[in-house]
């Protein structure tokens, strides 16, 4: 059995899911913490809404437990993850550059705790990923997301002629 054997019994949708979270979860730094917007944060930037609106999208067919329906509290965050979408892309034609960032930087936060919370044990993430380690594997991979939190906010901080977020 190989590790991605999970994934690739899993359904469409989960496939799908991940066709778009993946993507997102790579272009995250590139587009949030590149100096200059220019014509490739641009290409990025769309690279990285339609990576997002894939991944939120494509969790309305996944119901692994529905407390509403075949609906989650997970399914909020898709809500608001499309809204945001919608809010920053607005904004950014509008050009409330302030509006933008805070929107897009919000579900890049937002994306951050799902995926960490795909690590949970039980989840398809941590058997992929972490071949099933249970709470261990699950608390090594948390105190690595805040470990990472710590030094982006701390390079952010040190560097000059950055806007604050």
């Amino acid at each position: 059995m190989t590790a991605l054997e999970p994934l690739f019994n899993a359904s469409l949708a989960v496939q799908l899911h991940v066709l778009g979270a993946l993507p997102a979860v790579f272009l995250t730094p590139f587009v949030l913490l590149r100096r200059r917007r220019d014509q490739l944060h641009r290409v990025a930037g769309y690279a990285w809404v339609t990576a997002m609106a894939l991944a939120a999208g494509s969790s309305f067919w996944i119901s692994g437990f529905g407390l509403i329906g075949p609906f989650s509290p997970i399914h909020i965050l898709s809500v608001v993850t499309l809204v945001g979408l919608y809010t920053g892309i607005r904004a950014a034609i509008a050009g409330n550059h302030h509006g933008h960032r805070r929107a897009m930087t919000n579900m890049a936060w937002g994306l951050a705790a799902a995926g960490l919370l795909n690590f949970l044990p039980g989840r398809l993430t941590n058997r992929i990923v972490l071949g099933g380690a249970g709470w261990d594997g699950f608390a090594t991979v948390a105190i690595l997301a805040i470990g990472t939190v710590i030094v982006v906010r701390l390079i952010r901080a040190e560097s000059p002629n950055r806007p604050a977020t």
